[in-house]
């Protein structure tokens, strides 16, 4: 499988594999906001985590909270893999 180019984790972007949408983040929309810790301050942890589904797909609105997408997520869970980062500018 190869790597997504850099922008596709931007809101709307057209670079997503066919399908995929985006959830609400912490910021309050959709698309990857990035690791911005500010300056000075000592490195942040970011937590990533792949869920494998039973299903191709979960059935929820755009607009859709954080967690209902992860109560939907828990509900069609094989296995999931996380990988913690630390991160300071």
């Amino acid at each position: 499988m190869r790597p997504w180019p850099a922008p596709a984790g931007t809101i709307n972007s057209a670079l997503m594999p066919a399908g995929a949408v985006q959830g609400r983040t912490d910021y309050g929309v959709a698309g990857f906001g990035g690791a911005c810790p500010p300056e000075g301050d000592k490195a942040h942890r970011y937590i990533f985590t792949v869920h494998a589904l039973k299903t191709a797909s979960i059935d929820v609105p755009p607009e859709a909270s954080a967690a209902l997408v992860g109560f939907m997520i828990h509900g069609s869970l094989l296995a999931k893999a996380s990988l913690t980062a630390k991160y300071g500018r």
